[in-house]
């Protein structure tokens, strides 16, 4: 913390002030990081039909992870730091920092296609877990080189999983 204030050209009291723990420091570094790697703008654009828009913005998530190998070398990362025995406790609450702020994420753009009326009203967090649940299993998918034409059946499978959540529930 000291050397993160120091670095900040403030001091280490001033900086426990506003961040009282390592892991709230961690917390709010890690939101920035995703909310500058993952804008919104694309959902925002209201002249798209919001099914288009929600599918772009999933496809966000996972399109930097192009190849692969790329997409291995991150799973793989992803294991070793959060997940395999040598993960610390504070990795793992990292992790689940950023599983957070994907949701928060997920949820903020299903709130707009709310406000617009291009989505019934309804339990925007259990439809974004399953949103992340989906683009999480592509990403996998995409670790382990399945065959095929790999894009295609990506966008198909996100296309399969707005639609899903778009549509209006049947009467129960």
């Amino acid at each position: 913390m000291r050397a993160v204030a120091a670095r900040a050209g403030i001091g280490a009291s001033t900086l426990r002030h506003y961040f009282p723990t390592q892991q709230s420091l961690m917390s709010a570094l890690l939101t920035a990081v995703y909310d500058e790697s993952l804008p919104d703008d694309r959902i925002r654009d209201a002249s798209a039909p919001a099914r288009r828009r929600l599918i772009e913005s999933l496809w966000s998530i996972l399109d930097p992870v192009a190849s692969a190998a790329e997409a291995r070398a991150v799973w793989e990362g992803v294991f070793s730091s959060f997940i395999g025995a040598s993960a610390s406790d504070q990795a793992r609450a990292g992790y689940l920092v950023l599983e957070r702020e994907a949701l928060r994420r997920i949820e903020a753009w299903l709130a707009i296609l709310e406000a617009e009326g291009a989505l019934q009203q309804g339990d925007n967090p259990a439809r974004a877990r399953f949103l992340l649940t989906v683009v999480d299993g592509l990403s996998i998918e995409r670790a382990l080189a399945a065959s095929g034409s790999r894009i295609e059946n990506e966008r198909a499978t996100l296309a399969f999983a707005v639609d899903a959540v778009l549509t209006k529930a049947a009467p129960d």
